[in-house]
C-alpha cells in the first residue's frame, strides 16, 4: 500500500497544495527526504509564481501529455538558505544562499545530459508533480523546506535580493537561454519581444544589458510607456495596428515570444529579416497555424526553448548579478495564493508574484 505523502519520507514539511483540477490551494502537510550525500537541503524563503503553476494546477496541459497528478505543490522559483548538505557535497556549504529551478533530476547519462543540456532529456524530472529516482512524487516550492540534488541546486550571489531572483529561475533562464543559443545576443542586432509578462520583461532587461536594440511587440497600446521608460526597451509595437507592423516588416534579427495564449504567427515571421529567427517560450494548450511559405522565402526558422541546463542558470543568475537583473515582483503573503493564481489568469501581475515563505507559511 502506497504511504501516505507525510509519511514517504522521515523530514516532516508542510506547504500550500491543490487537490484537483479545480487549482483551489490549501494548507498540505508532506514530508522530505533525508539529506543524502550528495544533497543539498534549503529552507524556503521565497518561491515564485509562474503561469505554468496555474496551467498544471487546473490540468490544462492534459491534452499535452502533461496530465496533472494530485495532490499537487507547486512552484519551480525556490530561493532559500542551506541548513544541511550530505557528506559528498562539494558546492555548496549551511548558510549558503540557493535556489532551485524547473528541474531536480535526469538520467545523467544520455547525449543531452553528457552535453550538459539536462533540460532536454528525456527523462527529465520536473520539481514537482513527477516522479522522483527513488519513485516518490516531487513537491514544489510552495512550502517551507526543499531537498534536491546538488547537481541542481543553483548559487544565489549575495548583491542579488533573494525575492527579485526567485523569478529568474524560470523566467529567467526561459528567456536568457535563447537569445545566448540562437545567436541574438550579439551588440547592434534588433529583437522583439512579444508579450511584456512574466517572461517578457525579463527578457528585454536579459537582451538590453547583451547591447541589443530590443521592440516590444504586444496587444496592449498602454503597456508602451512601461515598456520604453521603465524596462528600456527602444521601441513598441501593437500588433494589432496593421500600420506599425507593416512599418516594422524585416527590420528584425530574431523575436522572442513569450505568450502563452493561442495567437497568430503570421505577423511576427514577418518581421524578421530574411535567416531570421522566431523563438518560442510561451505554452499555448492549442496548437499554433504555423504558414510554410513565409519560412521559405526568407529562409526563416521558428523553433521553440524550453527554460535551460543548469550550467547556463548558474550562467544567467551570474549575469544578472553582474548587471543588477531582477524580476519585477510583488511580494504576497502564501494566505493571498488563490487570490494571486485568480489575477494572474486575469494578468493582472506586474510582472510576477512571489510568495514570501519564510515569513507567512506557518505550519500551525
Amino acid at each position: 500500500m502506497a504511504k501516505a505523502p507525510e509519511h514517504e519520507h522521515p523530514k516532516k514539511a508542510f506547504g500550500w497544495a491543490a487537490r484537483d483540477s479545480s487549482g483551489l490551494l490549501s494548507p498540505f502537510s508532506f514530508s522530505r527526504r533525508k539529506t543524502g550525500e550528495k544533497d543539498v537541503t534549503f529552507k524556503v524563503l521565497y518561491c515564485g509564481i509562474c503561469h505554468s503553476d496555474l496551467s498544471l494546477v487546473k490540468n490544462e496541459w492534459e491534452s499535452n501529455q502533461w496530465a496533472s497528478a494530485y495532490p499537487m505543490v507547486p512552484g519551480h522559483e525556490i530561493v532559500g538558505e542551506v541548513t544541511e548538505v550530505g557528506i559528498k557535497v562539494q558546492k555548496f556549504k549551511v548558510g549558503d544562499k540557493v535556489g532551485v529551478g524547473c528541474m531536480v533530476g535526469s538520467c545523467q547519462s544520455c547525449d543531452s545530459c553528457a552535453n550538459t543540456l539536462e533540460n532536454y532529456c528525456s527523462k527529465w524530472i520536473p520539481t514537482y508533480g513527477a516522479m522522483y529516482h527513488d519513485g516518490t512524487t516531487t513537491y514544489g516550492g510552495y512550502s517551507d523546506i526543499m531537498v534536491a540534488d546538488e547537481h541542481f541546486v543553483v548559487r544565489i550571489p549575495d548583491n542579488l535580493p533573494l525575492d527579485g531572483a526567485a523569478p529568474l529561475l524560470c523566467a529567467g533562464i526561459t528567456t536568457y537561454s535563447p537569445l545566448r543559443y540562437f545567436g541574438l545576443d550579439k551588440p547592434g542586432m534588433h529583437v522583439g519581444v512579444v508579450g511584456l509578462g512574466g517572461l517578457g520583461h525579463v527578457a528585454v532587461k536579459f537582451a538590453k544589458a547583451m547591447g541589443v536594440k530590443v521592440t516590444v511587440i504586444s496587444t496592449s497600446p498602454n503597456k508602451k510607456e512601461e515598456a520604453l521608460k521603465h524596462l528600456g526597451a527602444d521601441s513598441f509595437l501593437v500588433s494589432r495596428d496593421q500600420d506599425q507592423i507593416q512599418a516594422a516588416m524585416g527590420t528584425m534579427d530574431g523575436i522572442i515570444d513569450t505568450v502563452s495564449a493561442n495567437h497568430p504567427l503570421l505577423p511576427f515571421i514577418g518581421l524578421l529579416k530574411s535567416q531570421g529567427k522566431l523563438i518560442m517560450v510561451g505554452a499555448p494548450d492549442k496548437p499554433a497555424e504555423l504558414p510554410v511559405f513565409p519560412l521559405l522565402m526568407g529562409r526563416k526558422l521558428v523553433a521553440g526553448s524550453c527554460n535551460g541546463s543548469m550550467k547556463e542558470t548558474q550562467e544567467m543568475i551570474d549575469f544578472a548579478a553582474k548587471h543588477n537583473i531582477t524580476a519585477d515582483i510583488e511580494v504576497i503573503p502564501i494566505d493571498y495564493l488563490n487570490t494571486a493564481m485568480e489575477r494572474l489568469a486575469k494578468a493582472d501581475v506586474r510582472y510576477r508574484f512571489v510568495i514570501d515563505i519564510g515569513n507567512t507559511l506557518k505550519s500551525s
